[in-house]
């Protein structure tokens, strides 16, 4: 044994317990963050020497820290790390005509088609109508899509609707003041109008809500006297569908991962 390796086994028997064998428990932290994708075991040591990292809340600046992986929260510089491997998060561009389902009993098109060559079972977060296309996320994280869709938790979605006729400031000052809909009372969080066609036939207006009722957008826009032409969802939380052509879809980059994991645990710990 190195003269490293004897200090970091000493390391080892201090911060974190041993088994019944003797052996430390868990896994070396550079080790779980490299095998999660953050960085190398090399730069991952250097982020923890840094007092980049956190374990539980925690700053961790020992590199002979060792982690559960399966029950112990990892961030790198605020930003929440996913350590189990086997979580998959896709984002897909849904066209219209498809249906927010993996299967239809009515035989009509569904999300089955995007998913049928992912080895892990992937399900949708929320649901889109089927004449509404835009940003959609898959994944087989049960935990994380039960806080995006519920609206108890506040994480907003960002629409861009072509509706009939020209929509007046007054207009946008209703939608964000608040309407009243079969099913009760709802505001948008954030209106505005971004076009209106020359021919004062019809208007584009960006809305953003957070709630997840049924049709919402197409029910507001109706109820303040312009119906909706198209519509699709731009932004949920902090992801943005970018160039992302209608159709297509892609796995999320570790950065908007982090963003999404950590608006999850802050949600847990309110």
């Amino acid at each position: 044994m190195s003269a490293k390796d004897a200090r970091d086994y000493s390391d080892d028997k201090k911060t974190h317990p041993q088994q019944a064998d003797g052996s430390p428990e868990g896994e070396r932290l550079q080790k779980v963050m490299a095998a999660a994708g953050v960085a190398s075991r090399r730069v991952s040591e250097d982020l923890i020497a840094a007092g980049r990292v956190t374990v539980n809340g925690d700053v961790v600046t020992e590199l002979g820290r060792r982690i559960d992986p399966l029950t112990d929260l990892v961030a790198v510089d605020g930003s929440a790390v996913q350590l189990d491997t086997s979580r998959r998060y896709v984002m897909l561009n849904k066209p219209v005509g498809v249906v927010s389902s993996m299967r239809d009993e009515q035989g009509r098109p569904d999300l089955s088609r995007f998913t049928a060559d992912f080895p892990e079972r992937l399900f949708n977060v929320g649901r889109l109508d089927a004449e509404t296309s835009g940003l959609l996320i898959l994944t087989n994280d049960g935990e994380l899509a039960h806080v995006l869709a519920h609206p108890s938790f506040g994480v907003t979605k960002t629409y861009i609707a072509r509706v009939r006729g020209v929509v007046t400031p007054q207009t946008i000052a209703t939608l964000t003041r608040g309407v009243e809909l079969e099913d009760g009372p709802i505001a948008a969080d954030k209106a505005r109008l971004l076009e209106r066609s020359s021919s004062a036939k019809d208007s584009l207006v960006e809305l953003t809500l957070h709630s997840g009722r049924n049709r919402i957008v197409r029910r507001m826009m109706a109820e303040v006297g312009h119906p909706v032409i198209e519509l699709v969802r731009r932004q949920f939380g902090p992801l943005h569908l970018g160039t992302l052509r209608v159709g297509q879809m892609r796995d999320l980059t570790k950065v908007e991962l982090g963003q999404l994991l950590t608006i999850s645990r802050q949600k847990d710990t309110k």
